[in-house]
């Protein structure tokens, strides 16, 4: 290992591989540094929309001549294969880059084998034991061949989604709506039934004040014909999800109501939770699910807690289904 700021180069990796989240699809977030031979940062770059360079090539255009006898530290693999672009394993040894840390393997078989070409080439290249959170959920959609899907509620601490009456607007307080707002521009798409659709014509958009753009996909689920402008509509969840892979999305989000979510996890597909938990008791109303997903608690779908985000009086509680 030389004697260069591996820990430096991480952060801004991950960093820029976070700025890029809910932009790539169906290529992954990543994100890339350079250090230079002295051990100066002198590039930074995340993967840009599809069809354009990769986190690897950025940071490289961003260090020039700078790379030569550096180090590059990248989230993911390097690509070996010409898709859109050429492969990142290649322009890093054409930049004379002496070394190479990387984070996750590249999952994708037909992009693969990055490291060996890197090491048969002369670099030095080894995985570092960290995670890039960022790439989880497209990590896992190309194991699965479908997207990764997430389900999203907002809750009183006595499991209601709104009161006797219907009414759920605000369960949670502005902070925790910000950061939906905040994680929904970072989805390729949010899902709906038609139920909700109807009673709440949500607009299923991003709304943040830092002049950003990017927009999540809006779905409907369901077989009335609502011709929502906009919105895309499927009849069922099997068909959403091929459809919704087939045109590169990767990572998804299920925002209600209670009958699909109960859908999807009869489906088996929901691979995370997001659970918006309020300091309130109603006693009763409106429940997460429509029905029970299983006759006994044996039979509970279980998740592991991953993180506990305390946003003003609520707390998020994000988790991954227990395998």
């Amino acid at each position: 290992m030389p004697p260069l700021p591996v820990e430096v180069a991480l952060r801004a990796a991950l960093q820029a591989g976070a700025a890029v989240h809910g932009t790539t699809s169906p290529n992954p977030p990543v994100g890339a540094a350079i250090l230079s031979a002295d051990g100066q940062l002198v590039g930074v770059g995340g993967t840009q929309p599809a069809g354009g360079p990769h986190a690897e090539v950025m940071a490289l255009r961003a260090a020039g001549d700078q790379a030569r006898g550096g180090m590059a530290v990248v989230t993911l693999e390097p690509c070996n294969h010409t898709g859109r672009t050429g492969p990142c394993s290649q322009a890093l040894v054409e930049a004379g880059v002496a070394y190479v840390r990387y984070l996750h393997s590249d999952p994708n078989a037909a992009a693969s084998g990055g490291a060996d070409y890197l090491r048969a080439h002369g670099v030095d290249v080894q995985q570092l034991p960290d995670e890039a959170p960022d790439l989880a959920p497209w990590l896992a959609a190309v194991r699965m061949s479908r997207p990764h899907v997430t389900l999203k509620f907002a809750q009183t601490l006595d499991g209601f989604t709104a009161a006797e009456d219907g009414s759920s607007q605000w369960i949670t307080g502005e902070e925790a709506r910000r950061h939906v707002h905040a994680d929904r521009r970072r989805r390729d798409a949010i899902i709906i039934g038609t139920g909700t659709a109807v009673a709440d014509n949500p607009s299923l958009t991003a709304r943040l004040d830092d002049g950003l753009t990017h927009q999540p996909r809006r779905v409907i689920i369901g077989t009335r014909d609502l011709q929502r402008p906009g919105f895309e509509q499927y009849p069922g969840i099997t068909q959403a999800l091929a459809a919704l892979w087939e045109t590169g999305a990767r990572d998804i989000l299920v925002e209600g109501g209670a009958s699909l979510a109960s859908s999807f996890l009869e489906a088996g597909v929901v691979d995370a939770v997001q659970a918006y938990l309020a300091p309130t008791l109603l006693g009763d109303g409106r429940g997460v699910l429509a029905r029970a997903v299983g006759p006994t608690l044996a039979d509970a779908i279980a998740f592991d807690l991953d993180n506990v985000i305390r946003l003003g009086d609520d707390v998020l509680l994000e988790m991954t289904r227990r395998d």
